[in-house]
């Protein structure tokens, strides 16, 4: 039985159905905390603009994932998100606050990534992926730090990405939007430190996501590579110093980790998981 170090907590986690926010999801179930996972359906979709790569989750993947928690032994929550409407993110947040009574922790996991040259960039796309991968964390954040503050305990992680760091042809958009994560995190991190509570960015390289799957056999089709796709992701891999690809797995691992008493004092930090790439 793993260490119950989040008995009692109540965790948010955005895109939380699947990749790293399930992951996360899960790896905070099993440190005791109650869950509620919220994302993007299938079934509500919201506007996809041209050349935006998202994962929309099916109705039963969520209800995989619901199940996935509630066998951790903790309760969970899991409804449709949509983190570009304010009107979506608090009636999730009501329903969580009705269910548990709190949130003491906010893994902003919804993500996007548009992929264009900047030359005819379609206005539509860039403010898409900035109203998720930023505007997103800004809202959620916003409605939760409050209580964090009064009841003087908190935990934000922010999924960044090594493209905050590290440009990227044909991806301003994501770049431009996980760079402005690092400059929300470090500010929330300011403003909760007097008061218990820390905010940190997690910026993976390449993680094995059914969002990166997409791009992967887009990319196949595109080079006219003839192999699978699990084929051309070890291909892929190579290029890592580790040559291997982040696994959800780690990142949810060390956004747990992120929640300990003991860790507390890790704040307003960007920490790389990349196994050794910059990108």
């Amino acid at each position: 039985m793993p260490e119950r170090y989040l008995g009692g907590r109540v965790a948010w986690i955005t895109g939380g159905g699947s990749g790293m926010g399930r992951a996360s999801a899960i790896a905070l179930a099993e440190a005791g905390s109650d869950v509620a996972i919220g994302s993007l359906m299938e079934s509500e979709r919201a506007d996809v603009v041209s050349n935006q790569k998202v994962y929309l989750l099916a109705d039963e993947e969520l209800e995989q994932a619901r199940a996935e928690i509630e066998e951790r032994g903790v309760r969970a929550v899991a409804r449709p998100l949509d983190v570009c409407s304010v009107e979506s993110v608090k009636e999730f947040y009501d329903n969580v606050i009705q269910a548990f009574g709190k949130i003491d922790i906010l893994v902003n996991a919804a993500g996007t990534f548009g992929v264009h040259s900047i030359v005819d960039h379609p206005d539509s796309l860039w403010y898409r992926t900035i109203d998720i991968n930023l505007n997103g964390p800004y809202r959620t954040t916003r409605i939760c730090l409050p209580g964090m503050i009064q009841r003087k305990w908190g935990r934000i992680i922010n999924i960044a990405s090594t493209g905050a760091s590290v440009g990227a042809d044909d991806h301003a958009a994501y770049c431009a939007a996980k760079s402005g994560l690092l400059g929300l995190t470090r500010c929330v991190a300011l403003e909760g430190a007097p008061h218990g509570v820390s905010c940190n960015a997690i910026s993976p390289g390449f993680v094995a996501t059914p969002m990166n799957r997409l791009r992967m056999v887009e990319k196949m089709e595109v080079e006219g590579v003839d192999m699978t796709v699990e084929e051309y992701r070890e291909k892929l891999a190579q290029d890592y110093p580790q040559k291997r690809l982040i696994t959800v797995e780690e990142i949810g691992a060390l956004a747990a980790f992120l929640c300990r008493d003991e860790a507390f004092g890790i704040t307003m930090q960007d920490l790389t998981v990349a196994a050794g790439s910059l990108w």
